[in-house]
């Protein structure tokens, strides 16, 4: 199999030629049809994550075919498309496993952070947290659901049914978070940087009712906010943006350092949740669901040999929705 590895934080993605990985029982061998790259794997390249195994191999959203079965896999076959998300494995007997909140295992596994992921041509997977995805839509547009799409996902449910949602940073999960929004009935009033011009019309066309820079006012009180750009000052600026018992959501894996305010913004029941992971159930429940809605992913795909550039180029912004690795 052929690979892009990381062998030290910060430093670039290194293509490198390794055995083909055995399935242990329990597993499965994917060969990887394409990948997507998520800022998560920003995250793990620049080192922000903590305690990161190297070498790794990043990539969490991966949709490829199964070749080999290890022992004791049931309900999978040979030849079936999946998907691979990031939630890798789950010890299934700590109180969090027990009490069906898988997401924050107290010894979990993640795909392309704590065990190696899919910017390769083959990868090993937990066969229980792989998502059978059966034949309808392309490899390249399924592959940012099993990320942007689920954590976007359940992100939304834990804003709570309110009318009118806040998206800071309008990225691969908000350009999917967006349509499914609207299919819901709701009313998207979209945050991009300052300036971002061409993120605030991408927004407008997906539906968003409104779309401005981060620290402008909304001509509505937002009844939720989903904040999934990775920059802690944006948590006061949604807080002021949502109405009296309104919720902020922050979503993403890492973020910078959230500053001081006021008790005030947080005052009148506002409440400021995290996302960690996800569950099993959601993939279920999303997936399921994705097709219903009729979800267009914007995608932009890149040789698996350039996933340096397809970060960098995340990094940059110089993308609308997500880019793809194809191997």
């Amino acid at each position: 199999m052929y690979a892009m590895q990381l062998r030290q934080t910060r430093g670039d993605l290194i293509w490198t030629q390794m055995p083909d990985p055995l399935p242990q029982a329990g597993e499965i061998r994917v060969q990887v049809s394409v990948c997507g790259v998520c800022r998560t794997d920003l995250h793990v390249v620049d080192g922000e994550l903590p305690d990161i195994p190297l070498p790794i191999i990043p990539g969490h959203e991966i949709v490829g075919r199964i070749d080999k079965l290890g022992a004791g896999v049931t309900g999978l076959t040979l030849g079936e498309r999946v998907g691979i998300p990031w939630l890798g494995h789950t010890c299934g007997v700590c109180p969090y496993c027990l009490a069906k909140q898988e997401n924050l295992c107290d010894q979990p596994l993640f795909t392309g952070y704590t065990r190696n992921g899919g910017f390769a041509t083959a990868v090993v997977a937990d066969a229980r947290f792989a998502f059978p995805l059966a034949e309808k839509g392309s490899d390249v547009a399924l592959a940012p659901l099993l990320c942007a799409g689920l954590i976007g996902w359940r992100s939304l449910v834990m804003a709570g049914a309110g009318k009118n949602l806040g998206l800071y940073g309008f990225g691969a999960a908000a350009h999917i978070l967006a349509q499914v929004a609207n299919w819901q009935g709701r009313k998207v009033y979209a945050f991009t940087k300052p300036d971002d011009v061409a993120s605030q019309a991408y927004a407008r066309s997906l539906g968003a009712v409104w779309a401005g820079a981060a620290d402008e006012t909304p001509p509505e009180k937002l009844d939720a906010a989903i904040i999934f750009a990775p920059v802690g000052a944006l948590v006061p600026l949604a807080l002021q943006a949502v109405k009296k018992g309104g919720r902020v959501v922050c979503a993403g894996i890492h973020m910078s350092d959230i500053p001081s305010f006021a008790y005030r913004l947080l005052w009148e029941e506002r409440q400021l949740l995290s996302v960690a992971n996800l569950t099993r159930q959601d993939g279920i429940d999303f997936l399921k669901l994705a097709p219903e809605i009729g979800i267009i992913t914007q995608t932009t795909p890149y040789p698996l040999q350039q996933a340096n550039q397809a970060l960098a180029d995340l990094r940059a912004g110089r993308f609308q929705g997500a880019a793809v690795l194809v191997p």
